[in-house]
C-alpha cells in the first residue's frame, strides 16, 4: 500500500539555504531518551494487556501433550561441551600463539601497520573530508528560487513526511529528506514560528510544519534540520508527559490515554489544522473526538477546547482577515463560522445535504467562504447571510462538481475565481469563478489514482503550479498554465506564448521498474485522459 494523504507548499524563502544535521547534544539525548522510555512503556503496558486477555494453557493439558507421541531426548550439556571443547573457544581471542614474532590474534599485528596523525597525510585517502562535506552540502541547499513541497505519505504501512524541493525553471522535482512519524498522517500545516528546544522569542522566523495522525497528538517539526529522529515538540497528552512536571506515580496514571473528550488534548485522531497567520503563536486542531483545540505554540499547551459540532469535525480554516474568527465544518452536515473570542455567543450556522469534506475563505472576498461535501457538491456562501436554523441555509450557488466524494479542494491566492477539485473519481477538475457563476475549465485524470491533495503554490511566479496526490503514492506538480484551456480562461494572466505550447507534469524521477509498477507520469510528460488508477485506497 503506498499513498499521500495531503500535502503543502513552503514559500519561497521560507527554507534555509543550507539545512543542519541534527545534533545531538546532552540535553537533546535526555529529552529523546524521554520519549523513547514513554513509547516503551506505552508498548509493554500495550502488551501486557493484551496478553492478560487470552485465557492461560490448562496445566493438565500441556502434560498430556508430554505424555503422548515418543520420548524426545535431549542431548546433555557434557555432551554438547565434548564436541566443542576441539576447538578451544574459551581462547578463541588469545594472542599467546606466536608465529614469525606476531601474535595470531585479531589486530594482532597492529603495531606493525602504518598511520597518520591526520587524513591529510595519508596517500590512501584521496578525498578529503571538507570535500566530502562540501559536496554534501551542495546536494542539501535549497536556492531562494525554489519550493519546498510536504508530502504526507504512507508507503508499505510506514507512515512518514517527504519533502521535496521543486525546481520550476528546470522542472525538476526531487526529495530532499524525509520525516519517520508514528501513525498515518492525515494532515499538514506549514508553520513559520520555531517552535521547541527553548524557542521563546516570538519575532523569529522559522520553517516547521505540524502533523495530524491517526494518534490524538500532533507533532512539530523543525524542516530545516535534517535526520532527526523525534519532533521539536508534541501538542497533546504525550507532550505533557513528556514534560516531566509530575511525580512517577501521576506519570504512570497519565500513561494510561484517555478516551473521554476533555479541554486539554485530543483523544482521537487529528483531522485537520489551521495556522493563524495573524497571530502565529496560534494553532487550530480539529478532531473526531469531535472537538476544536486552539494550541499556544510558545507553551505548548491547549489554551481553549470548543465544542460546536455533534460530530466528527473534519476541517477548519481562519478567516483572512478577521483573526479571531474560525470556520468549521463537521460529519453533522453543519459549518459553523466562530468567533472563539466570545466562548457563550451563539454560533451562526449553515447546513449542507451530506457530510462536509472541506470549508475554505474567499482570500479575494472574504465576505464568502466554499464548502465541499461527499456527495460531490460546492457550496457558496456569504457569510452575512446566515439564517436562524442550518435546515434554512441558502448559498449563493450550489455545483455538481464530481460524481463521487470531493476529497480536496483549493482557491488558488494569487489569482482570483481560480479553484481546483480532486475526488476520489480520480479526476483533477479546474474552475473558473466568475460572478455569474462557476464553470468548469478542464478536468484530467493525472494516473495519481483517488485525488486526495491538490494544492496551489503560494508564490506569485509559481502561481499556475499545482501539487497532486492520491492513493498510488505519487506526487505530481502540474503547471496549469501550459493547458490551453487554463490560457484562455486567464488569458489576462498568462504570459505570452510562441508556438505550440507542451503541457508540463513534473514528478520525480523515478526508475523504469518502478515507473512500471506504479503506473506513475514520467517527468515533464505530456498530461492526458486516462481511466487508470485504484478502486480502493487499500489496494496496491
Amino acid at each position: 500500500m503506498s499513498m499521500i494523504t495531503a500535502s503543502t507548499w513552503v514559500p519561497r524563502g521560507a527554507a534555509a539555504t543550507f539545512p543542519t544535521k541534527y545534533d545531538i547534544d546532552e540535553n537533546e539525548l535526555a529529552r529523546i531518551s524521554k520519549l523513547a522510555k514513554l513509547q516503551l512503556q506505552d508498548a509493554e503496558e500495550d502488551f501486557q494487556e493484551a496478553r492478560n486477555g487470552h485465557s492461560k494453557p490448562n496445566d493438565s493439558e500441556s502434560s498430556a501433550d508430554e505424555d503422548d507421541g515418543d520420548t524426545k531426548v535431549t542431548p546433555s550439556k557434557k555432551d554438547a561441551d565434548d564436541d566443542l571443547k576441539e576447538y578451544d573457544l574459551d581462547n578463541y581471542d588469545s594472542d599467546t600463539v606466536p608465529k614469525d614474532g606476531e601474535t595470531m590474534a585479531m589486530f594482532g599485528n597492529a603495531r606493525s601497520l602504518a598511520y597518520h596523525q591526520s587524513n591529510a597525510e595519508d596517500p590512501y585517502i584521496t578525498m578529503q573530508a571538507n570535500e566530502e562535506e562540501d559536496e554534501e552540502r551542495e546536494d542539501l541547499q535549497v536556492l531562494a528560487t525554489d519550493n519546498m513541497v510536504i508530502a504526507a505519505k504512507v508507503e508499505d504501512e510506514v507512515a512518514h513526511l517527504e519533502i521535496y524541493v521543486y525546481e520550476d525553471e528546470v522542472d525538476n522535482l526531487y526529495v530532499h529528506h524525509d520525516l519517520m512519524l508514528p501513525a498515518i498522517p492525515l494532515c499538514v500545516e506549514w508553520l513559520d514560528l520555531p517552535v521547541g528546544k527553548g524557542t521563546t522569542d516570538g519575532s523569529t522566523k522559522g520553517n516547521f510544519v505540524a502533523v495530524g495522525t491517526f494518534d490524538p497528538d500532533i507533532e512539530l517539526w523543525d524542516l530545516d534540520t535534517i535526520d532527526s529522529m523525534y519532533p521539536n515538540a508534541i501538542l497533546g497528552q504525550g507532550g505533557e508527559e513528556n514534560k516531566g512536571e509530575a511525580d512517577d506515580e501521576k506519570k504512570k496514571k497519565k500513561r494510561k490515554r484517555s478516551k473521554k473528550a476533555n479541554d486539554n488534548y485530543h483523544v482521537d485522531a487529528v483531522l485537520a489544522l489551521a495556522a493563524n497567520r495573524q497571530h502565529r503563536n496560534l494553532l487550530a486542531s480539529s478532531s473526531a473526538d469531535k472537538t476544536i483545540k486552539l494550541w499556544d505554540l510558545t507553551t505548548q499547551k491547549c489554551a481553549k477546547s470548543y465544542s460546536h459540532h455533534t460530530d466528527k469535525v473534519c476541517s477548519i480554516a481562519w478567516h483572512p482577515k478577521e483573526a479571531a474568527v474560525l470556520l468549521s465544518g463537521s460529519y453533522d452536515r453543519t459549518l459553523v463560522a466562530a468567533d472563539l473570542r466570545a466562548t457563550d455567543a451563539k454560533v451562526p450556522r449553515w447546513g449542507v445535504e451530506s457530510d462536509v469534506e472541506t470549508v475554505a475563505w474567499d482570500p479575494h472576498d472574504t465576505n464568502y467562504f466554499y464548502v465541499t461535501t461527499e456527495a460531490g457538491m460546492v457550496h457558496y456562501h456569504d457569510i452575512r447571510n446566515a439564517s436562524s436554523s442550518p435546515e434554512t441555509s441558502k448559498p449563493v450557488w450550489t455545483l455538481q462538481a464530481h460524481g463521487e466524494s470531493i476529497s480536496s479542494f483549493d482557491i488558488n491566492p494569487t489569482i482570483p475565481g481560480f479553484l481546483a477539485s480532486g475526488s476520489t473519481d480520480k479526476e483533477v477538475k479546474l474552475w473558473n469563478v466568475q460572478p455569474t457563476g462557476p464553470s468548469m475549465v478542464v478536468s484530467r485524470n493525472l494516473d495519481v489514482g483517488k485525488v486526495f491533495t491538490t494544492k496551489f503554490a503560494p508564490d506569485s511566479e509559481v502561481a499556475f503550479r499545482l501539487a497532486v496526490g492520491g492513493s498510488k503514492g505519487t506526487l505530481q506538480i502540474w503547471d496549469t498554465s501550459t493547458n490551453a484551456a487554463v490560457r484562455n480562461a486567464f488569458a489576462h494572466l498568462v504570459g505570452p506564448t510562441h508556438g505550440e505550447v507542451k503541457e508540463r507534469l513534473v514528478g520525480v524521477d523515478e526508475d523504469s521498474s518502478d515507473s512500471e509498477d506504479e503506473g506513475g507520469v514520467e517527468p515533464g510528460a505530456e498530461v492526458g485522459k486516462g481511466d487508470g488508477g485504484w478502486e480502493s485506497m487499500d489496494d496496491d
